[in-house]
């Protein structure tokens, strides 16, 4: 048996780790935290007592902390390797209660890589549990357990329409203002059309032919002005008369902390937050990254030599610059290194492709940020017209020395039209006359606010001191997955546009169209999500104010500093927010979205607009009509902004679209979505397909398929029995009575008999069941 027991977080951990020690060692997952706070109480929280938490070890770990005591009672040594963070820290503090070991024999070792080295120098240098972080990963438990559980419950009684399923929590509340406040601005945004202009320009004499691109150096107000302006163009002259040369420089951005790693892989990859971190995990726990959460841009000594040698190699010695940069975050919370290869000479790794995505670009940044400063040449050149007051601007920039850039250039979230054209400009003299060969006057349009993506949600988090690295993610997954969030793309819509071509003295005018308004993997606020966040401004205006969520976190960083004790901070905030919710919940106004679009012009009833049972939809009639109607909003609606015109839309449904094999065809939408209906057969519509215009056509093919399906899937029945034998996604399997069983592998399923079917039920009968299905119908 091993003297030393190592316990860490994941078995991924655990086998790198083992790799590197000697027999001696044994190397054990806990697989996370092995306990939490309590529900029986619904609180878990001893609020009389100075806010002691209740801990309970949940069902599913009692396994594997009864193995870890034992195998702990065995050995000489404990060694405690949970992450180096507060919830590494609250991990193993709750390994060390649980498995009640002394504090004063079991050793604390931390490292923010799973190299060998790392693994030896902790080793060697072990410590206590740091009960400060302890303390700031308990307050933060016990401050959103208060919260959660005493304001979700007023959502459920105040928020009409709802019954349960509702929600509050201190950073996923702000991170929904954040999200329905940019809504509101987009929606209440009034694009203000402009005309940019710019012209083609070529030498007078022709003896060096080439063709130079300006752009006006003001916009135009209307096509009036345009069209003025250009008049004017017919009879101008053109001169270069200012040509400004100017060195500049680009420095590299510094390596990835959390928030940066999580942005710039949304950008270039599409990942999600949560995807990112989860592969950060995985290229960890293999040894290949240091840690990923983290605030520090820091590198040690060892990196900086090894990223300097390796650039020497790869690259000259007139590429490499040694650089530390400054980490911008107040908080002390996290890892104190920035993410970074734990080998530095290893530009590549095996492993999945995303995996090999997001190691090459952490590579690349951090070699990046260890390289000289790219320098270029920027060219301004002004060209005068004659006839008008405004100028023409050429610019141009070539690079003189790649630097970092011969390596990796750094992503942005902007989303203007407006990309600055740089480039090698031709030869070009001063006073110089040129020839305009056209100028184009395009209309253009003011854009409205960006709606966040996942990245751009956290840079603003970040911005505003909200949540820490180990929370960005879990914030973002909890507001989708309940719905007050929605992560989708949205098709664009058609707009024309005017442009004006001046050439060979002729102005031309023309009406195009482009597509404007496309989103892609944005976030959409939902009207659940709408009115819990306004009745929340109303009425909790603290936990969603964005500097009080912030001072939270600067509370949190001074427990972990040792310079606050975190259950009088906890009794500062719940005493005021008790309170407040005891007045909430008996003077507050029920919430709902509803919103009286007007009266339909054919019956004279009035149009609402509002929250239902199953989600958002418009009525048409009072609540005490007893032919009042009901129609579900559609994808990308709103209750906020949804009109009259669009509301009416809605009650086309059910729409009859013809006849086949001599049953009706109808098609509307219920609480699972859009359908057709065939007969007492159903299929569901596809994702392009839309209710509103889908075609007689269309809906056959639906209802063939769905019949093609169903075949497929059954096998045979004995319909006096109530069993059916089905092709199922995992194999064939029996239904009977609402259960389904398991056809073993060495049956055929088409040469079962009913005897046969009955033997597998019986011996069966007693396991519980996977799943229960309805019974399959033969006809669409």
């Amino acid at each position: 048996m091993q003297d030393n027991l190592i316990i860490v977080e994941s078995p991924a951990k655990a086998k790198t780790i083992e790799k590197f020690l000697g027999e001696g060692y044994l190397v054990k997952s806990c697989f996370g935290h092995i306990r939490d706070l309590s529900k029986k109480d619904q609180l878990g929280v001893d609020i009389s007592n100075h806010f002691q938490p209740d801990y309970e070890v949940p069902p599913d770990k009692k396994k594997v902390v009864a193995e870890l005591k034992s195998l702990a009672s065995k050995v000489k040594q404990v060694w405690l390797a949970s992450d180096e963070d507060r919830e590494g820290e609250a991990i193993a503090w709750h390994l060390m209660e649980v498995l009640k070991l002394d504090p004063d024999t079991t050793k604390r070792i931390v490292f923010h890589e799973i190299t060998k080295n790392a693994i030896l120098h902790a080793i060697e240098n072990p410590r206590r549990v740091d009960m400060n972080l302890v303390d700031a990963q308990q307050a933060r438990r016990v401050l959103d357990r208060l919260v959660g559980f005493e304001v979700s419950p007023v959502l459920w009684r105040k928020v009409q329409g709802r019954q349960g399923g509702l929600s509050a929590g201190r950073v996923q509340s702000v991170a929904v203002r954040l999200i329905v406040e940019r809504e509101r601005e987009v929606l209440h945004f009034k694009s203000v059309p402009f005309f940019k202009v710019n012209g083609l320009f070529e030498p007078v004499d022709g003896a060096a032919a080439f063709m130079l691109k300006a752009d006006l150096s003001e916009k135009l107000a209307d096509e009036a002005a345009a069209l003025q302006f250009m008049e004017k163009c017919k009879t101008a002259a053109y001169s270069i008369t200012g040509i400004e040369k100017k060195p500049t420089k680009k420095t590299p951005a510094p390596p990835f902390i959390t928030s940066t790693l999580q942005q710039e892989a949304s950008r270039k990859f599409g990942f999600s937050v949560s995807q990112t971190m989860t592969i950060a995990q995985r290229l960890y726990e293999a040894g290949l990254i240091t840690y990923m959460r983290t605030d520090s841009t820091n590198l040690s000594d060892l990196a900086l030599k090894s990223a300097s040698e390796t650039i020497e190699k790869l690259f000259g010695k007139e590429y490499a610059k040694t650089r530390q940069f400054t980490t911008k975050s107040k908080g002390a919370q996290e890892a104190h290194e920035a993410i970074r290869p734990s080998y530095m000479e290893n530009k590549s790794i095996e492993g999945t492709a995303q995996e090999h995505k997001l190691y090459d670009l952490i590579w690349k940044r951090t070699i990046a940020s260890q390289m000289a400063d790219a320098q270029l040449e920027k060219t301004i050149v002004t060209i005068r017209v004659s006839t008008a007051p405004q100028t023409f601007i050429a610019t141009g920039e070539i690079i003189l020395f790649d630097g970092f850039l011969k390596v990796y250039t750094s992503s942005d979230d902007d989303e203007s039209e407006e990309k600055a054209d740089s480039g090698l400009l031709p030869p070009l003299q001063q006073n110089q006359a040129l020839n305009a060969r056209e100028i184009t006057a395009t209309e253009r349009f003011s854009q409205r606010p960006p709606r966040y993506t996942e990245a751009s949600l956290v840079k603003r988090l970040e911005e505003l001191g909200i949540g820490r690295p180990s929370t960005y993610a879990p914030t973002i997954s909890t507001i989708i997955q309940r719905g007050y969030v929605t992560k989708e793309d949205r098709p664009g819509t058609p707009r024309p546009y005017l442009q004006l071509l001046l050439q060979k003295q002729t102005i031309t005018k023309k009406t195009l169209t482009e597509i404007t308004g496309a989103e892609k993997a944005k976030l959409f606020p939902s009207d659940i999500g709408i009115v819990v966040n306004d009745f929340l401004n109303e009425n909790f205006n603290d936990i969603v104010d964005y500097s009080f969520t912030a001072n939270v976190e600067e509370e949190f960083d001074s427990i972990a500093e040792g310079k606050l004790q975190w259950n009088k901070m906890i009794g500062k905030f719940y005493t005021p927010f008790h309170e407040n919710v005891d007045k909430t919940l008996r003077d507050s106004r029920p919430a709902n979205a509803e919103r009286r679009l007007g009266d339909d012009p054919k019956t004279g009833k009035p149009v609402f607009a509002r929250i239902g049972r199953y989600g958002p939809l418009v009525q048409l009639g009072n609540t005490d009509d007893e032919k009042k109607q009901f129609a579900p909003l559609q994808k990308g609606q709103l209750i906020e902004s949804i009109t009259l015109k669009e509301a009416l839309q809605l009650f086309a449904l059910p729409r009859t679209l013809g006849l086949y094999e001599g049953n009706e065809i109808t098609t509307s939408t219920g609480r699972f979505g859009p359908y057709v209906r065939f007969g007492s057969g159903f299929a569901s519509l596809k994702k392009n397909d839309n209710p509103y215009t889908i075609t007689l056509e269309r809906a056959i093919e639906l209802i063939e398929e769905k019949r093609r399906r169903e075949k497929e899937k059954y096998i045979k029945t004995f319909e006096q029995d109530d069993i059916q034998v089905l092709n199922g996604r995992f194999g064939p399997y029996i239904a009977h009575a609402g259960r389904n069983y398991k056809i073993p592998k060495d049956v055929d399923p088409a040469a079962l008999t009913l005897e046969a079917c009955l033997s597998i039920i019986e011996s069966q009968k007693d396991k519980e069941p996977t799943k229960r299905t309805k019974r399959v119908k033969r006809k669409a």
